[in-house]
């Protein structure tokens, strides 16, 4: 007999898993956040607008030679301020495919250092 196996990886499980009750507003918007080999992105996303308030990658920060987790907690206390200044205290992390470790998690306490309640 054959092995059956579901047909969505353990990354697609997860990130359905997440997104199910996820929901951005203008108030709390979500945090969406992209990682690649190289760089992290991130966007407060407004859903029942459907817009992006606030986008940000580590590429458009000015980096020295940066680790890709010191590169993720610059972008974190960027983002923080962009969200202050627009007013916004509150937001939900949403980490997608991605497990809440190395880069995600240490993005997501500096976001909460930067004083945005996550």
């Amino acid at each position: 007999m054959a092995k059956s196996f579901h047909h969505l990886t353990t990354a697609q499980l997860r990130q359905n898993r997440v997104r199910a009750n996820m929901h951005g507003t203008a108030e709390r918007p979500r945090l969406s956040v992209s990682r690649s080999n190289k760089h992290l992105s991130v966007q407060a996303i407004d859903d029942d607008a459907g817009v992006t308030i606030v986008g940000m990658s580590d590429k458009q920060l000015a980096k020295k030679k940066t680790t890709k987790t010191e590169a993720g907690k610059l972008l974190a206390l960027a983002l923080g301020k962009a969200l202050i200044e627009k007013k916004i205290k509150k937001a939900s992390f949403d980490r997608g495919k991605n497990a809440y470790l190395g880069r995600i998690r240490s993005f997501a306490e500096s976001v909460r250092e930067a004083g945005i309640k996550v």
